[in-house]
């Protein structure tokens, strides 16, 4: 039996996500980064999927959260919580792409280039595998915040790697 997924649900399969991610590495070409860094924990796996179409060796994580829980339509944090800043090492003079499986307000990944700038990094770029629309927050348009963007969708996106709908 099929679920249908529940309205404001887009469900995303393993085969979508890997289209996503070849997206990504395309679009980036030839102006490959020294550094990968991985939003966690959603965006670790597309950030080893483009390590390894990139072929990078580099890549790091952030624990940076603006949910108050993994559930579906959970709360927004007041502001975006960093875990251990530290993990990001010395990123002094390197060019870096921060990597995410989703951004809804645009509010973690501004607090990530940040986070990522003060750690030294000459260049920040940001790979989206999905943005949800209908979250936006911020000034800027979502095409002016984000480098690198998979695709742009309204309505709570469901990983392969997540519960179903």
């Amino acid at each position: 039996m099929n679920a249908q997924p529940s309205p404001g649900v887009v469900p995303l399969t393993w085969q979508r996500l890997e289209e996503m991610v070849d997206h990504l590495a395309q679009s980036i070409g030839r102006d490959t980064p020294q550094t990968l860094v991985a939003v966690l924990r959603g965006g670790a796996v597309p950030a080893v999927l483009l390590a390894h179409r990139l072929g990078l060796r580099d890549l790091r994580t952030i624990e940076v959260t603006h949910t108050a829980n993994d559930g579906r339509h959970a709360a927004k944090t007041p502001t975006p919580v960093v875990v251990n800043a530290e993990s990001l090492g010395d990123l002094a003079g390197h060019d870096v792409v921060i990597v995410d499986d989703v951004a809804g307000t645009g509010h973690t990944l501004a607090a990530v280039v940040d986070l990522v700038v003060r750690a030294g990094a000459t260049r920040a770029r940001t790979a989206l595998c999905v943005v949800n629309a209908d979250n936006w927050t911020r000034p800027a348009p979502v095409e002016e915040a984000a480098t690198y963007i998979g695709e742009v969708t309204r309505g709570w996106v469901v990983f392969p790697w997540e519960e179903g709908p």
